[in-house]
């Protein structure tokens, strides 16, 4: 990734506000390009894998969202695990995203991801930090079996900064509809601000590597890191448009003694 001393705490300054229409016309364009890429990991068997990371608030959601909404969820898969549980905790830690790895003709997104060993869990005390440090240790070489198996994985950290994230939390306080994206955790790691900072350091300098290297996207702009990272997803998988048949709708049958039947429908009632 270049130089890794370089501090990603102030993220570079965004341009204009896109106009709704620029958006919206650039995200329809990338949909159909999502659409012939979607066909090709199907017909070729692709197995690939995208994780993305990120303070809260840097728009994760937003992102998948915009890279799913018109593809397939047979095909692209979003995986957001919850805490947990008194047997996985149990278990060895990658054992719980193992079962979610694709197979043949699947994109796996993961919204968060084994890397929370060395974010959330690091920063609120919840890993001791020898498990931490053995951690990263471990991750390149089960990144590379992971490669080497076939599977294509890409890497995203999107970056917000720190005032952008303040108004992206408030705005879920005050928005009835966006409250439940806002947990206790995401009140207690608020003030942590540095110590996220540090993490997300170390986790960059012992895992970025060139079998498995990370992405840093500038998130301060929501529409634009949306158009920006689907535009550099595309890129990073080769694929070609294939042949499809000219698609013609046949006739329809005629009604022959079929008769709408005397029924009284409970109907919905129409109050727009």
């Amino acid at each position: 990734m270049g130089n890794k001393k370089k501090s990603h705490d102030h993220a570079p300054e965004t341009l204009g506000k896109l106009g709704k229409k620029e958006y919206e016309d650039a995200l329809k364009d990338l949909h159909v390009e999502l659409v012939k890429l979607q066909q090709w990991v199907v017909a070729k068997g692709l197995k690939v894998v995208v994780i993305f990371e990120g303070r809260d608030g840097a728009g994760k959601g937003g992102v998948i969202k915009a890279l799913t909404e018109r593809v397939s969820p047979r095909v692209f898969r979003t995986v957001a695990l919850p805490a947990p549980n008194d047997r996985e905790k149990s278990q060895m830690y990658f054992q719980r995203y193992f079962p979610h790895f694709p197979a043949a003709g699947e994109v796996i997104i993961f919204d968060r991801s084994y890397y929370n060993r060395v974010g959330i869990e690091r920063v609120m005390g919840f890993t001791p930090e020898t498990t931490v440090r053995r951690f990263l240790e471990l991750v390149p070489i089960m990144e590379k079996i992971i490669v080497e198996s076939g599977i294509i994985l890409i890497k995203y950290w999107l970056e917000v900064s720190e005032e952008e994230q303040t108004k992206r939390l408030m705005q879920r306080i005050h928005d009835g509809r966006k409250i439940w994206k806002l947990s206790p955790m995401d009140l207690k790691s608020y003030g942590r601000w540095y110590d996220y900072s540090r993490a997300r350091d170390e986790m960059f300098e012992a895992t970025d590597t060139p079998w498995a290297p990370w992405y840093v996207a500038n998130s301060n702009d929501k529409q634009r890191v949306r158009l920006n990272l689907i535009t550099h997803l595309l890129g990073r998988i080769k694929y070609e448009q294939l042949k499809r048949e000219k698609v013609v709708l046949p006739k329809r049958q005629s009604p022959g003694n079929y008769k709408d039947p005397d029924y009284s429908y409970k109907y919905v009632p129409e109050k727009y």
